[in-house]
């Protein structure tokens, strides 16, 4: 099952394992267990510390395995065969199980051991999503160091009739105690400040003890990552201040455009960013959303919606930019219930079932081409009079057998049965007549928006909301700053958004040494 070079790096990972794991496998007599039975034969193989057993409860889901280890009470389970992006956890969980110590930092390790509750985990993921892993591996290690933490990572593909009964249409989608908890990408901070009542509460009591800032990134994507660098590397007292740190680049499945980086994911990247900011004096405040931006002479003041405030002599906004809504009824509603924003997370899910594209830019054409290899009939609609995409896609597209395509289509409602989607409304825009079409599944691609709404009435924003900045990524507030996505510069890219984030701090730096404080440096602070 597994490639030869693949056996060997597992073999080498799993020499780090300290102590004996213990793997019990739940089978019937059908091909699913068997493959799973493959699987974990040449797990076993990769190490003398593995022990395989199998066992056949009809009370648990098959197929499916559980790994534990002798003495340590630990409850995690895979149900399904974890290859593709989640052979990565099962690896993960090989060797947290079997006692090699997580990276994860050690204020959230004793968070996570201290908790006091049970918690009965269920995520669905699908082997195609790259979000799913983050949920996984985070509420795997959970399992781990918690023995009244317990996970079980399903595969919805594998069990078809469950995510049906359950009105499943994204994942991840996780449960709770057998009640919905969450969907889309967590970590376990995340999942902690979501379980833990009194954690928001103690984190915004240390961020408003903070002094003052030298610069203060709002936003920790790819501009916020590389301002930060920079600012640090000045020697002065930085802080970031970030919703989720990685922004929008966590969603990102393939990333083929970064110079000098032939090929990586948006996880991968977002985590090399993470990693990088950390290994200077930066002040990183993850989870944390800006409420308002007060303008001052000395200091500026970015309110949080936590109730913390902080402050600084410069302050750099990138926060960004998010998917752009249809803002049509049905579409909050139904989001997460047929509603999708990610064809490579979702798509699964909808094997052998009709969907819709919106859009007909590269994005929703890729999706569209990427969907017909899955589900039984993609419709795609796109509001202007041709589609946008690149030539060589639209000749892919319009190869496919089982696609549509309808131009000068404004989509007006997505209907539903009240658990899920049923159908899609349009009016035809040349002839005004409306249409219906019967569907299981929406997904969205019509483009982005900018995350400063915030900033409304405090800084100049051009007619789509983008920040208007100079050539040195200056506002129209003196002292602040912003840079990617959220900006008025052209061309939403990472490399661009990096090259700004940069040039923004080297201007907010330049601007702190021409100014006169009234006070000494607070680099030192």
């Amino acid at each position: 099952m597994l490639e030869p070079e693949l056996k060997e790096q597992l073999k080498a990972y799993l020499e780090r394992v300290t102590r004996p794991i213990e793997i019990v496998a739940n089978v019937d007599d059908g091909e699913s267990s068997r493959e799973m039975l493959e699987l974990l034969g040449e797990l076993a193989a990769a190490s003398p510390q593995i022990r395989v057993t199998q066992q056949r409860d009809a009370a648990l889901r098959t197929p499916s395995f559980a790994l534990d280890s002798p003495g340590q009470n630990i409850h995690l389970r895979f149900a399904g065969i974890p290859l593709g992006h989640e052979f990565t956890s099962l690896v993960l969980a090989l060797l947290q199980v079997g006692g090699h110590p997580s990276k994860l930092e050690t204020k959230l390790i004793e968070q996570v051991r201290n908790i006091e509750g049970d918690f009965r985990f269920e995520t669905f993921f699908s082997l195609s999503c790259h979000n799913c892993p983050d949920v996984v591996q985070a509420l795997n290690l959970m399992a781990v160091l918690n023995p009244r933490i317990q996970h079980v990572a399903i595969d919805g593909a594998l069990f078809q009739q469950e995510v049906e009964r359950r009105q499943i249409m994204g994942v991840p989608s996780v449960f709770l105690n057998g009640q919905p908890f969450a969907n889309g990408r967590m970590g376990v901070e995340e999942i902690l400040a979501k379980i833990d009542t009194g954690a928001a509460a103690r984190e915004a009591k240390r961020i408003k003890d903070q002094a003052p800032y030298d610069v203060l990134i709002v936003g920790g994507g790819p501009a916020g990552a590389a301002a930060a660098i920079y600012a640090a590397r000045k020697g002065i007292r930085t802080g970031v201040a970030a919703e989720r740190f990685g922004g929008q680049v966590l969603d990102t499945l393939s990333i083929e455009n970064f110079i000098s980086v032939t090929e990586t994911e948006g996880p991968k990247m977002a985590a090399a960013l993470e990693q990088h900011v950390k290994k200077y004096d930066v002040d990183v405040m993850n989870l944390q959303r800006a409420q308002k931006l007060i303008p001052g002479g000395e200091l500026h003041e970015v309110q949080l919606e936590s109730g913390a405030t902080l402050k600084a002599r410069t302050v750099i906004v990138t926060t960004g930019a998010r998917w752009r809504q249809m803002n049509v009824p049905g579409e909050n509603e139904y989001r997460n219930k047929g509603v999708a924003y990610c064809p490579h997370c979702d798509g699964p899910l909808f094997k052998g079932k009709r969907v819709a594209v919106i859009g007909g830019g590269n994005s929703g054409v890729e999706a569209a081409i990427d969907l017909a290899g899955v589900v039984s009939h993609v419709t795609l609609l796109e509001f202007d009079a041709k589609l946008r995409a690149d030539a060589v896609l639209q000749d892919k597209l319009r190869s496919l057998p089982n696609v549509r395509v309808i131009t000068s289509a404004q989509t007006t409602e997505v209907q539903g049965d009240g658990q899920k989607v049923t159908g899609l409304d349009y009016k035809d825009r040349v002839s005004g007549e409306t249409h219906r079409i019967e569907l299981e599944g929406v997904f969205v691609q019509i483009g982005l928006l900018p995350n400063s709404e915030w900033l409304k009435g405090t800084l100049a924003l051009s007619p789509r909301g983008e920040i208007e900045v100079d050539a040195r990524g200056q506002t129209s507030l003196p002292g602040v700053f912003a840079a990617g996505d959220v900006t008025t510069v052209a061309y939403k890219q990472i490399i661009i958004a990096m090259g700004e984030g940069s040039k923004a701090a080297l201007s907010a730096f330049d601007h702190l040494i021409r100014s006169a404080p009234t006070q000494p440096a607070l680099a030192a602070a």
